[in-house]
């Protein structure tokens, strides 16, 4: 079996660089009747890609072709939804000849309830540290249950960060979590965010000022920044405003080992006005989420492009006050989310309507390879919640009651990969695929399962269907497992295969092996 499957996965051409490519088509104007975000986002994208086509000119780039629609969609349903789409949803839309049909399945999934669960593991996993204190502490469901509420709420980022900022552990600590958690804003609260930094000031300064602010100002705890014009006293004026919680009135905090305090004061050197009764974290809360702050806004938008293209505009995400590091099409972008009230999914729906998002991951010249023009999409690693959640749908797995696909946890499926895709940390541009991972989706029991005509709901549909011959049966489980049709070769090839594997009573068999194979192609397990 073991060698008949890998025989399969060489007749597979795993990236395949044939593919049929739809001819880029004019944006087409906005209509009259469209909400007054979604004109205003297309808007925008189209002058962030007259920006970027700027750019483009100056450099001597040739841009990549346009994605076709079976790239773009299972794109679009990775970024947006966490997963790929359905068979169905596949041949509906490369069926569809409307013109607006991508802006339609953009603002569809932004409204689907897919979008609130899978950026629910996104802002999880950039704001709450991946330590120990996260798991040994039960923090990280708490922590997801208030995202999710305030996603699907589509609560302004401004507010989420302030909600984040200001939520202090009960006075008891750690042991009186839960009962602080349930009586703090009808037990929905951030507040994991300050256990697993230890609810300790310079923990809070070092993590809120770089996830936030995109300044790495705990480079400057112990000695003056060595690259930047942080001081020490910058940094502990910073973590002064968390020593107090948010009902005290603490606003200073000793420097160790200097003998000297220092009170509160902004990064950028203003002094803070403290209302009557404000905490130094509330203060800080509401310079930092302002519209006004230079760094708020661009280091939110940042990260949110760093996520669909893998890297952000200017890189790195966390640190962005290098000097020399310009981007007008930064600077628009956070202009505009601030005028927007800080909305994610303008924010998103921007982003994902640009022509630069909409180019095909496939290159045809040498001067598309800086990462940081974006004159082709970037492949970029499944994490773990987007393997499980897309695993699930391609093979028809029928989730336990109360369980949604790609939630984080202890569920039968994560079980059944035994932890082999651990969270991925750093850029998704430069992901490694580990022996276990591999291992888990060749010979683990899940895709076992997936792949036999005994249990697999895709796999059985397809071989039994009547109406099916047997390349509408390969192409059926290219759209279930890739989200695109095979190319004329890859069909050719495979329907020779099968029609062999039938002549020796085998046909089914072989069919199961085609399914293994494109589940461990690397197709499958990179988004592109």
């Amino acid at each position: 079996m073991a060698k008949l499957r890998l025989s399969v996965c060489l007749l597979i051409l795993v990236c395949p660089a044939a593919l049929l490519r739809a001819e880029p088509t004019t944006r087409e104007v906005a209509d009259a009747r469209l909400p007054g975000k979604v004109k205003d986002a297309e808007m925008l994208a189209a002058k962030l890609d007259r920006l970027l086509a700027a750019r483009w000119v100056e450099a001597g780039v040739q841009p990549a072709a346009a994605a076709d629609d079976a790239e773009f969609l299972r794109r679009v349903y990775l970024d947006l939804a966490g997963t790929i789409p359905s068979v169905s949803e596949v041949r509906d839309f490369l069926d569809d000849r409307s013109p607006d049909k991508r802006r339609r399945v953009i603002d569809r999934l932004l409204e689907g309830p897919e979008y609130a669960a899978h950026f629910t593991n996104v802002w999880r996993a950039a704001w709450l540290p991946d330590n120990v204190n996260v798991d040994n502490f039960g923090l990280r469901f708490p922590f997801e249950s208030w995202l999710r509420v305030r996603l699907k709420e589509n609560m302004g980022y401004d507010r989420m960060v302030r909600e984040i900022l200001t939520a202090t552990p009960p006075a008891g600590g750690r042991g009186d979590f839960q009962n602080g958690l349930m009586a703090a804003n009808n037990g929905l609260s951030p507040v994991s965010f300050a256990l697993a930094n230890e609810n300790k000031p310079e923990n809070l300064a070092g993590s809120s000022s770089r996830l936030f602010l995109a300044v790495r100002l705990e480079c400057a705890q112990c000695h003056n920044h060595p690259h930047a014009r942080w001081t020490r006293e910058q940094f502990w004026q910073y973590a002064a405003f968390f020593a107090g919680g948010t009902q005290g009135n603490r606003r200073e905090i000793a420097i160790p080992g200097l003998g000297k305090s220092v009170s509160a004061r902004f990064p950028d050197g203003t002094e803070p006005a403290f209302k009557q009764g404000a905490s130094g974290r509330i203060t800080l809360a509401y310079w930092a989420t302002s519209a006004d702050n230079k760094f708020f806004a661009r280091a939110g938008a940042n990260r949110v492009w760093a996520h669909f293209f893998g890297s952000g505009l200017i890189e790195p995400v966390d640190d962005m006050l290098r000097d020399g590091e310009q981007s007008e099409v930064l600077d628009e972008l956070a202009r505009q989310f601030a005028a927007q009230n800080f909305d994610l999914k303008f924010l998103i729906r921007t982003i994902v309507n640009t022509r630069a998002y909409q180019l095909t991951s496939i290159s045809n010249h040498e001067s598309q390879d800086d990462p940081l023009l974006f004159a082709r999409m970037a492949v970029k690693g499944l994490t773990t919640e987007q393997v499980v959640a897309s695993l699930m749908e391609a093979t028809g797995y029928q989730a336990p009651a109360g369980q949604a696909p790609g939630l984080s946890g202890t569920g039968l499926l994560r079980a059944d990969l035994g932890g082999s895709f651990a969270r991925q940390l750093g850029k998704s541009t430069e992901f490694q695929t580990s022996i276990p991972q591999a291992l888990a989706l060749m010979n683990g029991r899940f895709v076992k399962d997936a792949t036999s005509l005994e249990r697999s709901g895709t796999l059985a549909a397809v071989a039994n269907a009547p109406f099916m011959n047997t390349a509408e049966r390969i192409e059926t489980l290219y759209l279930a497992a890739l989200g695109r049709k095979p190319t004329a070769e890859e069909s050719r090839r495979l329907v020779r295969h099968v029609t062999e594997g039938a002549a020796s009573g085998d046909s089914n068999k072989v069919l199961a092996d085609v399914f293994w194979a494109l589940l461990n192609s690397s197709e499958f397990i990179f988004n592109h």
